[in-house]
């Protein structure tokens, strides 16, 4: 009995001290569950946006990320339980303030920045996030020198500047145009985007011709000075690629210029899409420096969810001090939001954690305000560089996908029309089949076309109110012509001659080189110089040698083709034929009855009298003893001399209305019994006189 209960103490105990481990290690356990989710999944996450608070694109941009940042923390299936927080910063439009900013932005512990807007503090900030290992998400910086190989945690979430420009080159091909004017300002986006466009051009035979670039703070007096100069030159095809907030500025003055008028060419890039999109409904006062301009807009997809929040952002206009409308940047921004968050949302679902530590190479040196030590690297930022490029959902804009060169997928734009009012959609351009009058979303379902005859636009009405396509250049004002020797000579006047000098020759060939210079597609300005002295005519071998010693570009003239001077100059394939020929003045005919006697003189008419009446004289004379019919009274041998025997009994057969008289000396016809005249057939023989 009292060894049992011993035995029953000793189990009791253990079972005692096995319940009493496992509520401790649960204990424990919960702790460590607990203790790791607050380190994974924290309640807030810091997220900076970068850009240019009062400006176009940045009026857009605020409401865009401020409605994505609401939306983000209402859905469950994105960040559950923690909270999206962003901390905007205002670059002012300036390149060093927006770089302190950015700066500023980094010590508040951000695990992504979205922008900036500007390309030229994008290329600063992107060294910064190079090292600290923040990714980059810019929804405005379009410049394609920056490029993600120079900068790794550089994304760009709107497309690339370099697709725009293929879409301006490929518009030029379309109409046949060789030269353009480029208008930009002269900072990374304009350069950049300006370098993609030569590129473009190049590889369509096409080219820069003249590349006017002006400062970022520039005044209406350097843009006038500056258009001056551009209408000097010789095409009249400008590219217009500025900065949204200052670029109605060079159509304003354009217009004051006379350059808006029939001849000229406008294309704008997107930034006048922007402005038109921003300020609905338009100022009439806008509209009218824009007439015919043709401007590429960036295409987003029709969707139920791009419709929703266009209704959302209207209802917001009414309601706010907001007076900004939605433009394409704005739906980027939105995106850009989004893409954060899934990313944000699947790196913490991946046990990813973020955490921060300090560079041991940046310290505060003494006395210095600086605080570099406060700028920290973020542990997780390959993590969430990896999760933002495998991004793939539909946003506002479109598809959400980067391809294997950090690209946003599907890059197209519309192509307007500005006029009257408004604007009118003639066509579209993708990376996918180029130009085209259907939409790209129906022809990504197609196998890609870009040959040039599958090229397609709607008509274009042009500045100056005119349908004609403008022929894109004319003879500049300060080009070097070409000198053009004219024979000044003094016979054959109609091939060469000259009125009044040399600025006033004419003749056949000179309306031929005329209408072959005409026809060219690039202008070709001409000088004429007369050779010779306006009394002889000038040697020829001499006017050919002039051409090939470089004292002459060229001559015009009746220049024969002989073998000597082929052997120094290049001729031209003959345009009229060598030999002889007679040339006769063209009379006008007489109509008169007696036209038969003109033929003949009077003298010769004379003769032919006489000679009739000696052969009838002659005849007479053989005929007269042996022939009856050549005899009688005086008048009647008279008048058989002249006009012979006529039938004593002359007679008519008649069949179907066909008389046939008969001499004695014909073949005598006599009708038939029982014929009728009047029937279709007559039956006749002859019988001998």
């Amino acid at each position: 009995m009292a060894t049992g209960s011993a035995g029953f103490k000793v189990m009791r105990s253990i079972r005692l001290f096995a319940v009493c481990f496992l509520v401790g290690m649960f204990a424990t356990t919960g702790r460590g569950q607990n203790n790791t989710s607050n380190s994974s999944v924290p309640p807030v996450v810091n997220v900076g946006a970068l850009f240019t608070f009062n400006s176009t694109i940045g009026r857009a941009a605020t409401l865009a990320i401020e409605f994505a940042v609401e939306d983000v923390n209402k859905d469950a299936s994105v960040l559950s339980g923690t909270k999206l927080n962003v901390i905007k910063q205002d670059t002012n439009c300036s390149g060093f303030l927006g770089t302190i900013e950015a700066l500023q932005l980094m010590e508040k512990d951000v695990v992504a920045i979205i922008g900036p807007q500007s390309s030229g503090i994008g290329h600063v900030i992107s060294h910064v996030v190079n090292e600290l290992h923040v990714p980059l998400l810019s929804f405005a910086a379009t410049d394609p020198t920056l490029s993600s190989l120079e900068y790794p945690y550089f994304i760009r979430t709107i497309h690339s500047d370099y697709f725009q420009m293929n879409a301006i080159a490929d518009i030029v091909q379309y109409y046949g145009w060789r030269k353009v004017t480029a208008i930009f300002v002269d900072d990374d986006y304009g350069r950049g985007g300006i370098s993609a466009l030569g590129d473009a051009l190049a590889s369509r035979r096409a080219e820069i011709s003249y590349k006017a670039a002006f400062p970022p703070d520039a005044d209406i007096n350097m843009i006038s000075d500056l258009l001056v100069k551009v209408n000097l030159m010789e095409s009249r095809v400008f590219i217009v690629h500025v900065n949204p907030d200052s670029g109605l500025t060079v159509f304003s003055i354009a217009k004051k210029m006379g350059m808006m008028n029939s001849g000229y060419v406008w294309i704008a890039t997107d930034w006048l899409a922007a402005i038109l999109d921003s300020t609905k409904p338009v100022d009439p006062n806008t509209m009218s420096l824009i007439q015919g301009v043709v401007v590429l807009h960036q295409h987003t997809a029709d969707s139920d969810l791009k419709t929703r929040f266009i209704s959302r952002w209207n209802n917001k206009i009414k309601s706010s001090s907001t007076s900004s409308s939605l433009n394409t940047y704005g739906m980027y921004a939105y995106d850009s939001v989004w893409l954060v968050a899934h990313a944000i949302d699947q790196f913490l679902r991946q046990g990813g954690e973020i955490v921060f530590s300090k560079d041991s190479r940046l310290h505060d040196a003494n006395g210095s305000t600086l605080h570099l030590a406060a700028l920290k690297g973020f542990g997780g930022g390959d993590q969430l560089l990896e999760q933002l490029l495998l991004a793939n959902f539909t946003g506002l804009a479109g598809h959400i996908q980067f391809d294997s060169d950090r690209n946003l997928i599907h890059p197209a734009y519309d192509i307007i029309n500005i006029g009257g009012t408004g604007s009118r959609l003639i066509g579209y351009w993708s990376n996918y089949s180029h130009l085209s009058v259907v939409a790209p979303e129906i022809l990504y379902g197609k196998p890609p076309n870009i040959s040039t005859s599958s090229q397609q636009l709607y008509s274009v009405i042009w500045p100056g109110e005119t349908a004609m396509k403008p022929r894109g250049w004319v003879f500049p004002n300060n080009g070097k012509p070409l000198r053009i020797g004219v024979p000044n000579k003094v016979s054959f006047k109609q091939f060469v001659s000259n009125n009044s000098g040399a600025d006033n020759v004419s003749g056949y060939c000179i309306d031929v080189f005329n209408n072959a210079i005409n026809l060219l597609p690039y202008p070709v300005p001409c000088s004429f110089i007369l050779i010779g002295d306006g009394w002889t005519n000038p040697n020829y071998d001499e006017l050919v040698n002039m051409v090939a010693q470089n004292y002459l570009d060229a001559t015009v003239g009746d220049i024969a083709i002989v073998r000597n001077r082929t052997r120094i100059v290049d001729f031209t394939q003959p345009y009229a034929e060598s030999g002889l020929v007679i040339v006769a003045p063209v009379k006008k005919m007489n109509s008169s009855a007696w036209a038969f006697l003109k033929p003949f003189t009077i003298e010769m008419w004379c003769v032919t009298g006489a000679l009739f009446l000696f052969v009838g004289a002659v005849v007479w004379i053989l005929e007269h003893r042996m022939n009856q019919d050549f005899r009688g009274s005086p008048r009647q041998q008279l008048v058989t001399i002249c006009w012979g025997k006529h039938c004593e009994h002359p007679w008519t057969v008649r069949a179907d209305h066909l008389a046939v008289c008969c001499t004695n000396y014909q073949l005598k016809l006599h009708c038939e019994p029982n014929i009728n005249p009047h029937s279709s057939t007559a039956f006749l023989r002859d019988r001998r006189a």
